[in-house]
């Protein structure tokens, strides 16, 4: 593999999809920079914050949810490339099975990742809480929080 500052934004983000399919929460968290920042504006759960900081708390976060959750596979795959240079914006499908309640699930992705030096600087994570929050059985809590937020 070529050393991480010699990837084009391209080559990272596939190097991203195939670590996410098949790697540890380390490797995970070591294609992130040192400031990264990742943002899900759709929230995945229910008191999970938005938006994350930092290669270290990338790890924590990977860490803490990876026994959660049995990744399957990545497929479905298109990379589109921007005007920007270090902008590459990735969908793809996600199939995993929650291990909390053994059900499997699918759900489609699109990043919009910024890549400098070879390494993902920020990415906006967007995905449709409802899947997973079924497979883990976490609907109601969804639906409870989400009405929450309509009130305030």
């Amino acid at each position: 593999m070529p050393a991480a500052s010699t990837l084009s934004p391209r080559e990272v983000a596939k190097r991203f999809l195939r670590v996410a399919a098949e790697g540890t929460s380390d490797e995970l968290a070591d294609l992130y920079a040192e400031t990264s920042v990742i943002e899900m504006p759709f929230g995945p759960q229910p008191g999970v914050p938005l938006r994350f900081e930092g290669r270290e708390g990338h790890r924590a976060r990977f860490k803490r949810f990876a026994p959660s959750l049995r990744v399957e596979r990545i497929d479905r795959v298109t990379l589109h490339e921007t005007a920007d240079p270090e902008v590459v914006i990735v969908e793809y499908d996600y199939h995993a099975t929650a291990v909390p309640t053994g059900r499997p699930f699918t759900n489609r992705y699109i990043m919009v990742m910024r890549i400098r030096d070879g390494l993902i600087v920020h990415s906006r994570d967007y995905v449709n809480p409802l899947v997973s929050a079924a497979a883990f059985g976490n609907l109601d809590r969804l639906h409870q929080a989400a009405g929450q937020s309509l009130a305030d």
